[in-house]
């Protein structure tokens, strides 16, 4: 029975692949900051650990006391729409430090025992935005930027020691509370920068007005699975019907 380890599963994407995963068989370590045992349903192959991925003594603690996994997830992530402008620099610091260098934190704590096994799937949890310049979004594209640019490199160099790594590319998904999140994080900001209102009054608009089919939860955990489980799968996969448009 394969194991799957699993970063930011107290909400969105995380908590229902975790989910999926226990449903599917498979030994799942569901990892959140603070762990919560009434999100996950009840089962012997299930372990919820205790993981800040901005924080290297937590990292190191949770994969020791992870034990084997054969699959990693990164997904861990913070949102965020402001402009630059009105982006204070410690909010910068926060989103890189979780969305690009947290994953790159985990991923650091698991290769050697990937690459001494000789195996193992890496799977980071990016962005459609990236697919697409959009307005508000340049803080939060860049960080999810710069995981796909990682993966791609890190996938070079993990070729010779038999490890797959993908990326898979969520577009907007309104079921989640990831939107909502980020709009709260960016209001407790102080908002949007005077001279930018009205821009991005008419932006946001713009967005809650979309009626195309955009991207379902369930449409990335399939992807994540198949990350997970196809060897010939492409290392690059949309998830969602949105997403899916851009990438055609």
């Amino acid at each position: 029975m394969k194991t799957v380890l699993i970063t930011g599963c107290s909400s969105g994407f995380g908590l229902d692949i975790a989910k999926d995963f226990i449903e599917r068989g498979w030994k799942v370590v569901a990892t959140m900051r603070t762990p919560r045992e009434d999100l996950l349903p009840s089962s012997e192959n299930l372990r919820l650990l205790a993981l800040d991925v901005t924080d290297d003594d937590s990292v190191r603690t949770a994969v020791a006391a992870a034990g084997p996994i054969d699959v990693l997830v990164n997904n861990a992530g913070i949102g965020w729409l402001n402009a630059v402008e009105g982006t204070p620099m410690d909010v910068v610091r926060d989103i890189f430090d979780t969305n690009t260098l947290g994953t790159i934190r985990v991923t650091q704590a698991l290769l050697p025992q990937f690459r001494a096994r000789r195996s193992g799937t890496i799977i980071n949890v990016t962005s459609s935005v990236t697919m697409k310049s959009l307005p508000l979004l340049s803080v939060y594209t860049a960080s999810k930027a710069a995981v796909n640019a990682f993966t791609e490199c890190l996938a070079l160099e993990l070729r010779e020691f038999d490890i797959d790594v993908r990326i898979v590319l969520p577009g907007q998904a309104p079921e989640t509370s990831f939107g909502k999140t980020a709009m709260s994080r960016m209001q407790g900001q102080g908002g949007f920068p005077t001279p930018y209102a009205e821009f991005a009054q008419g932006i946001i608009a713009g967005m809650m007005q979309q009626k195309a089919v955009l991207t379902r939860s369930s449409d990335v955990v399939e992807a994540v699975w198949r990350a997970a489980t196809d060897p010939s799968c492409p290392m690059r996969l949309p998830a969602g019907a949105d997403a899916v448009a851009l990438g055609s």
